[in-house]
């Protein structure tokens, strides 16, 4: 659907159209927009925590880190006041994120060395909202039937991926306010990360381990994490691979039905004799 398929809207309307939907062109912009403004400001506050870049580009760390929020300050507000029901949006998900992600810029900004700035890595939790730009029919043409279910299984897998992507930003940023102060290896988020990454594949290298208590019991979180998420990938895929693979099989040329095992030799519907696979 084009802009230009659209009733006549009031401006209101249209603005809670663009921000809120992607059912346009201009949804579809300013969500990508979106998403590159918040990869910037991550990558800014990543930087900043190394500290030979800090000190030689505190300035204009600052200045970013102060032009990103004005702009996410701004897109809050613009979303509630054209929201239809502001006081849902506010307490929602996502508005307690939007809310949260500018909040650490203004209380360093009031209180100063209060450290917050470092916790702006949550921002990371808004580029869940990119996959409003795949709500789209998904056309899938003949192929393997590996293929398909790999295919198949691409959102998904995203979905997983941005969620351990979340995760080891988030306790990363957390073992370096734990651990960066009296532990050489937790000096920068960029190490953390990489410590967060390790520990959640249970890889374990050992080059880096916390040495403070909460820094161990957050360790023993991430490890229990890591069990239980490794397998993740492989189940989807299999499911997606096994669903392929019934969809394959013949189908009945008495009723019509399909998804019948590539071995079967009868129709689950009718008991008719299905056509042998060539």
């Amino acid at each position: 659907m084009s802009d230009s398929d659209l009733p006549p809207q009031t401006l209101r309307e249209r603005i809670w159209r663009i921000i809120f939907l992607s059912d346009t062109p201009s949804g579809k912009r300013f969500d990508v927009l979106l998403l590159w403004l918040i990869g910037l400001s991550v990558a800014a506050v990543m930087l900043e925590s190394i500290e030979s870049f800090r000190l030689k580009y505190l300035g204009p760390l600052n200045a970013i880190e102060l032009f990103f929020t004005l702009i996410f300050t701004v897109e809050y507000v613009t979303r509630l006041s054209v929201a239809r029901r502001p006081l849902r949006y506010a307490f929602s998900f996502f508005g307690i994120v939007d809310l949260v992600s500018i909040m650490p810029t203004y209380v360093e900004l009031f209180f100063p060395g209060f450290g917050a700035e470092n916790l702006a890595v949550i921002r990371i939790l808004r580029i869940l909202r990119m996959f409003r730009v795949f709500k789209m029919a998904r056309h899938l043409g003949e192929a393997r039937v590996i293929m398909n279910a790999l295919q198949a299984s691409r959102p998904k897998i995203t979905v997983f991926m941005m969620a351990v992507l979340s995760l080891t930003l988030i306790m990363g940023t957390i073992l370096y306010l734990v651990e960066g102060t009296s532990n050489p290896g937790f000096s920068s988020i960029p190490n953390s990360i990489y410590w967060a990454i390790v520990t959640v594949t249970t890889v374990g290298y050992g080059d880096m381990t916390p040495i403070t208590p909460i820094g161990k019991v957050l360790s023993a979180f991430m490890m229990i994490i890591g069990y239980a998420i490794i397998a993740v990938p492989t189940g989807i895929v299999g499911a997606e691979l096994n669903r392929e693979m019934n969809d394959a099989g013949p189908k009945c040329a008495e009723c019509g039905l399909g998804g019948h095992q590539v071995m079967a030799k009868y129709c689950r519907g009718c008991g008719t004799v299905l056509p042998r696979p060539n």
